[in-house]
C-alpha cells in the first residue's frame, strides 16, 4: 500500500491516518450502521454528524435502537466515490443512546436533522475503539501472469 499522500498507479491503495479519516468522515452526512442482535447482523443507512471524535445520529424506536441497546458494539462506515478515486472510513466502536437532558441538548446543537420526515427522538453516540480509512485510485486491472493465482 502506498505510503505517500495519494495512491499511485503502481500501488493504488493508500491507508489514511486517523486524522485524515476523521477529516473525510466529517465531510459526509450519510453512512451505514452495522449492528448485531441474536446472531443476526443488520445494516442501516443513517444520516450523521461527527463531533469531538464521535459519530452522532438520530433514530426512532425500532430494530436499530433495540440492537445497540442489547449489544453496544457497532461498526459504522461512510465513503465518497469520485470519477478517478474513492475513499472509505470504517469506525468500530460502542454505541449508546443519549439520556441526560444536558447531553441531549448538546447533541441537539449539532445540526443533526432527520432526512425522512418522521419523529426520531433518540440520539445515539458512537465512541470509536478503532478508525481506519482507505483511499483507492481506479484503473485497469493489471495483466495476470500465467501460472499465478
Amino acid at each position: 500500500m502506498a505510503t505517500n499522500e495519494n495512491p499511485s498507479p503502481n500501488d493504488p491503495i493508500f491507508v489514511l491516518s486517523a486524522e485524515e479519516s476523521w477529516r473525510r468522515l466529517s465531510t459526509q452526512t450519510l453512512g451505514r450502521l452495522v449492528v448485531s442482535l441474536a446472531g443476526r447482523i443488520d445494516i442501516f443507512p443513517v444520516n450523521f454528524v461527527t463531533h469531538e471524535g464521535k459519530v452522532f445520529f438520530r433514530t426512532a424506536e425500532g430494530t436499530k435502537l433495540v440492537a445497540l441497546t442489547i449489544h453496544d458494539e457497532v461498526v459504522f462506515q461512510a465513503e465518497e466515490v469520485g470519477p478517478d478515486s474513492a475513499w472509505s472510513v470504517v469506525v468500530h466502536g460502542t454505541a449508546r443512546r443519549l439520556e441526560g437532558s444536558s447531553e441531549i441538548a448538546a447533541a441537539d446543537e449539532l445540526d443533526l436533522h432527520p432526512w425522512v420526515p418522521t419523529i426520531k427522538d433518540n440520539y445515539v453516540e458512537i465512541t470509536p475503539t478503532e478508525v481506519t480509512g482507505r483511499l483507492v485510485a481506479f484503473g485497469e486491472e493489471p495483466e495476470r501472469h500465467l501460472g499465478r493465482y
